[in-house]
């Protein structure tokens, strides 16, 4: 049966007035309280912070809406082109004060995104485009070397005189007027502007308060999450707005050159929680050393959400063993799930218990149905729980027939509440089937419609929601499903020289059904000298027939980078197949052939 329903305070209450009010709430009530902390990694490898308070973040927020409004009108796009900063969260708080759309991006020089950030830009279009001084010359080197709309005006962030404050009139907002559209991922499509309205992040800030076990007015938020990412910027910009918490944030690239300043900076502070991927997690615990884990205190980490990506068993037990002697406890980490059309949170199992994770029927898994195993075997696939939904439904349903299914029977997941978005930016096609889902004949008490269609497969077992996949990338050979990220683990466990979490699964035409291709990067651990690439597929061809009983009709070792990954760092497997049959990765047997 469906799970949740809507919090009275999201129907009649708090949130039913825009969250960005609430800066002259804390501005009168704490005014010098810090708000935002940035540490920068760039000016000191220590990490120099620069913090402002409440007073402050109103002041600014407010300069930079008269700002904007001398150029664009309301309705109007002003699209954000400047690095992680205290330039980008006030840029973004003005935009929500000015009525004009907030486009949520990133410098232009960042590496690895140019495509999206070309195609996101076009499609906004933007009035006003905001950046800092250091990243002007990328954006204007962007401006005149793509076919892309014009700005009226390029805006310096830091040029911006806070005295403009004085000259702002607050002006009603309406709740269902879009604050920002939120572009996704994409692997292979062009990039969607998710319509996020001022009441969408009204709802999933609270929603999340009350998924998180956090000390309202108290507890701190630590992160390093990118901005222009839904995860990053509700976490960091909305979830401390409801209570007047404290934000500490860095940049991505800080945590990518040294994880372990996550945790650091997670030590430094009393009653924090943070959030990230899966992947970080795993990063974070495969740099991790007894020399770098001295002096870390996790004893104060209240909850650490993990979602935005497929959640891995072996990364919390892993996670927790390595930094319990740091003072982590296990029940602190806190599986999630959820997805931009739904502004980002979903549903969180963080209630001072471990994370639950269950050993299922492969097998049976396939036929899609749930079926709980005592222990786990060869035969068996573990999964994490990702809790309950909070403030919101969540229905299990044939994505045929529209018809919710019963528990421990897997669907497709549909979500309904006021966190969802309206739909596409400039899609009404689109919009309508992804966001225009009604149940046949729903149960007393679950609204009949509209339902977000999140194109993920799922079930629900006692209470919670666990995710089986993505209905997209699931694989179909001689009728049984398939899903790729449990092949995915088993290749990049059949071999040292497979690395981790940089493998795609996907299948492509056969004459009968379709064929399994396994593309994995090298480990760059294993030296090229020492690499045979006939014991490696060997191994992962008879790994994926015992444990799957299934075929492997071509495997492909290629180079470290090569496998294509969205923004937020999830497989692209559409795009990898896409670039196998046009035989454009870069294949390891090339480089060995080359050598010789």
């Amino acid at each position: 049966m469906a799970l949740g329903s809507l919090l009275p305070e999201l129907v009649e209450g708090p949130a039913r007035s825009p969250l960005i009010g609430l800066l002259a709430k804390w501005a009168a009530e704490k005014p010098d309280a810090p708000a935002f902390t940035f540490v920068d990694y760039s000016a000191n490898p220590k990490g120099l912070k620069i913090t402002i308070d409440w007073t402050e973040a109103y002041r600014r927020a407010r300069a930079m809406a008269v700002r904007l409004r001398q150029t664009a009108e309301p309705g109007d796009r002003v699209a954000l082109l400047l690095p992680q900063s205290l330039e980008y969260m006030m840029a973004m708080l003005g935009a929500m004060y000015s009525h004009v759309i907030a486009v949520p991006l990133f410098s232009p020089d960042l590496p690895g995104h140019a495509d999206r950030l070309i195609r996101a830009y076009a499609d906004a279009a933007p009035t006003v485009i905001v950046t800092v001084e250091s990243a002007l010359p990328y954006v204007q080197k962007f401006l005149d070397d793509h076919d892309v709309p014009q700005p009226k005006e390029v805006i310096l962030a830091e040029s911006v005189d806070s005295a403009l404050a004085a000259d702002w009139v607050d002006e009603p907002i309406d709740l269902d007027e879009v604050a920002y559209l939120q572009y996704t991922s994409g692997s292979t499509r062009a990039p969607a502007g998710v319509e996020i309205t001022h009441g969408n992040v009204n709802a999933n800030a609270r929603q999340l308060w009350g998924g998180f076990t956090g000390t309202p007015g108290r507890s701190m938020l630590v992160s390093w999450l990118p901005l222009f990412h839904d995860m990053g910027l509700i976490a960091t910009m909305a979830l401390p707005l409801v209570y007047g918490n404290h934000a500490v944030y860095t940049a991505p690239l800080s945590f990518v050159m040294n994880p372990l300043r996550w945790l650091q900076l997670i030590s430094e502070y009393e009653d924090v929680y943070t959030a990230a991927p899966n992947f970080a997690y795993e990063y974070v615990t495969e740099r991790a050393t007894d020399a770098n884990k001295a002096g870390l205190d996790l004893s104060r980490l209240r909850g650490c959400l993990n979602g935005a990506e497929p959640i891995r068993p072996a990364t919390l037990k892993n996670f927790y063993e390595t930094f319990a002697s740091a003072g982590l406890r296990e029940y602190t980490q806190g599986p999630g799930y959820g997805l931009a059309e739904a502004t980002v949170f979903v549903t969180a199992d963080c209630h001072d218990v471990p994370p639950t994770i269950l050993s299922v029927d492969r097998a049976a898994l396939m036929r899609g149905t749930m079926q709980v195993v005592e222990a786990e075997s060869e035969r068996s696939n573990e999964l994490v729980g990702c809790g309950a939904p909070v403030g919101q439904f969540v229905a299990i349903v044939d994505p045929e027939t529209c018809v919710e299914q019963p528990d421990d029977q897997v669907g497709e997941i549909w979500v309904h509440g006021p966190n969802v978005a309206p739909g596409y930016w400039k899609n009404s096609e689109r919009s309508q089937d992804v966001f225009g889902g009604m149940l046949a004949d729903p149960a007393e008490g679950v609204p009949e419609g509209p339902w977000m269609r999140t194109g993920d497969f799922g079930v629900i077992h006692d209470g919670a929601l666990f995710v089986t996949g993505r209905i997209k990338d699931l694989i179909i050979v001689d009728g049984r499903n398939h899903y790729p990220q449990d092949l995915e683990v088993t290749a990049q466990e059949a071999h040292p020289a497979i690395r981790p979490d940089h493998v795609a699964a996907f299948p492509v035409p056969g004459r009968e059904t379709e064929q399994l291709v396994i593309v994995a990067e090298r480990n760059r651990r294993v030296p090229l000298a020492q690499l045979d690439l006939a014991e490696v597929e060997e191994r992962v061809r008879a790994a994926v027939n015992l444990e799957h009983e299934m075929r492997v009709h071509d495997f492909v070792l290629i180079e470290p980078g090569g496998i294509s990954k969205t923004s937020s760092g999830k497989i692209a497997r559409a795009a990898t197949r896409q670039r196998h049959l046009a035989g454009e990765l870069p294949t390891t047997g090339a480089r060995l052939s080359a050598r010789g």
